[in-house]
């Protein structure tokens, strides 16, 4: 109750639904809050959607204009007829968005990214397509490589156990294991209904696509990034980030499970701000 409360009353505040975004042909769901005159893009991870960030939303319309989406085959986005899913056309949708929202306000030409879970290599695909937008990324619990703590536990989870038979049984225990001490039964479901929600086609099309070989490339990412991770996360590959995000700064937030932002979201929300209050945008 909590959850949808804080997003009913962020969606309030100067609100805008985005319907005239497209990629590819595919209506992109977005919603823009707020009328600061810089712009914050907020990137939902695997089978979620934009209400994943039900407790960001509000607090940062208080400085910042916020966009949210839907990712292709998510939400209440369109999918592709043939179901294929891929880091290019998630970040590409992003740039609708983002254009469609810059041409609104006539401001947002350069933007700061924050991206959970999944929407970290999307987040990255969209500043090695769009550099000349991006003025910094935000990683929240993202994965940043295929190697060893970069999937997780080192390998990349089978895309088929999220169909046939046992598919929803398999979503739902994975989806299980991103809870933490501090995430709430209200949370819990919440992020239980959003995630089980998208057909076995998203689910598998958009892991595909996360684990897809080609996608990871090594980039070098030299724009300021903050990292915000949870308590003890498979998921920072420290090493890898030393080496390829130099300008990083990272953090764990203990107490949190795989959803730092609901988990924990006064201290997210004051890490997250204290970051953009530095950016130049």
């Amino acid at each position: 109750m909590k959850c949808l409360l804080s997003l009913a009353l962020s969606l309030s505040l100067s609100a805008a639904t985005l319907s005239a975004a497209t990629v590819d042909g595919l209506k992109v769901h977005s919603t823009a809050t707020g009328k600061g005159p810089k712009t914050v893009i907020l990137v939902h991870g695997w089978t979620c959607d934009e209400t994943t960030w039900s407790e960001q939303v509000g607090v940062l319309t208080k400085q910042y204009r916020v966009v949210t989406l839907d990712l292709p085959g998510h939400g209440k986005s369109e999918s592709p007829k043939d179901g294929k899913l891929s880091m290019d056309l998630f970040a590409r949708a992003i740039e609708a968005v983002r254009a469609e929202a810059a041409r609104a306000e006539a401001n947002g030409d350069h933007v700061v990214l924050v991206g959970h879970s999944m929407g970290t290599p999307v987040v990255i695909e969209y500043a090695r397509l769009y550099p000349q937008h991006t003025s910094a990324l935000v990683f929240v619990d993202g994965i940043v490589t295929l190697g060893t703590g970069g999937a997780g536990r080192g390998r990349a989870p089978d895309p088929q156990a999220m169909t046939g038979p046992d598919g929803r049984k398999n979503r739902e225990a994975m989806i299980r294991g991103m809870f933490s001490a501090s995430t709430t039964p209200a949370e819990q479901t919440k992020i239980l209904n959003m995630m089980l929600a998208p057909p076995e086609s998203t689910a598998v099309g958009a892991m595909n696509a996360t684990f897809d070989p080609t996608f990871w490339k090594g980039d070098v990412l030299s724009m300021p990034i903050l990292g915000i991770y949870a308590d003890k996360s498979a998921m920072g590959n420290r090493d890898y980030m030393k080496t390829h995000f130099p300008a990083l700064e990272y953090t764990e937030v203990p107490g949190t499970g795989h959803f730092v932002m609901l988990d924990k979201p006064a201290e997210f929300n004051s890490l997250l701000l204290g970051f953009l209050q530095k950016q130049k945008f």
